[in-house]
Formats: structure tokens, C-alpha cells, sequence
């Protein structure tokens, strides 16, 4: 049996997402992202969602693709940032079906 290495967007795209366009469950505050100097949302988010493109630029999230782990919340509170101003699991028939556990 050979095990294939794949990419995280493969392995996302096994997963369903029913995303709620309208009220997104995690809202960030860019103001207060862009004083914090480590952003460790950038490094622990496992689907990748948050992106700075350079060094100076602005941290921009995309909630559709969101695992509702949680990692963020915990790594942004944990560094005293607080640029994460709401984090709430997705309102019923919303978020994220895994498929394979």
C-alpha cells in the first residue's frame, strides 16, 4: 500500500462546507492585527485562512473555509493581541461536515 502525500487544499477538499456568506462566526479587527508584531494566526491556522501578503500589509481572514478548531482564537488571545473581536461556532446547518472523521 503506498501512501500519497497531499497538498492541505486536497485534504480540505474532502470536507463540506455550508458556508453563511452573510454572518460570518469570526470577525477580525485589522486595525488591531496589524500592531500585533508576531501574528501567530498566520502560522497556526491549519486551513490557511489567514494571509498577510507582505510585511506591512494588512492580515485579511476568510471564514469560508474554516475548520471551527478554534487554534486562532487561542493563539491571538494567547499573545494579548485580541485582534480576533468575535468568534462564535457557525448558527445550526452551517459550517463545516467532515467526511472522513
Amino acid at each position: 500500500m503506498t501512501v500519497k502525500k497531499q497538498s492541505v487544499e486536497d485534504l480540505l477538499g474532502y470536507n463540506k462546507f455550508n458556508a453563511d456568506e452573510k454572518n460570518p462566526h469570526i470577525v477580525i479587527d485589522k486595525a488591531l492585527c496589524a500592531q500585533c508584531t508576531d501574528k501567530p494566526c498566520l502560522v497556526a491556522c491549519p486551513a490557511v485562512l489567514y494571509r498577510q501578503k507582505g510585511e506591512n500589509s494588512e492580515v485579511t481572514f476568510d471564514h469560508l473555509g474554516c475548520l471551527e478548531c478554534g487554534t486562532c482564537r487561542i493563539v491571538c488571545h494567547n499573545h494579548g493581541n485580541k485582534g480576533i473581536v468575535k468568534w462564535d461556532y457557525p448558527v445550526g446547518t452551517f459550517g463545516i461536515s467532515y467526511r472522513y472523521g
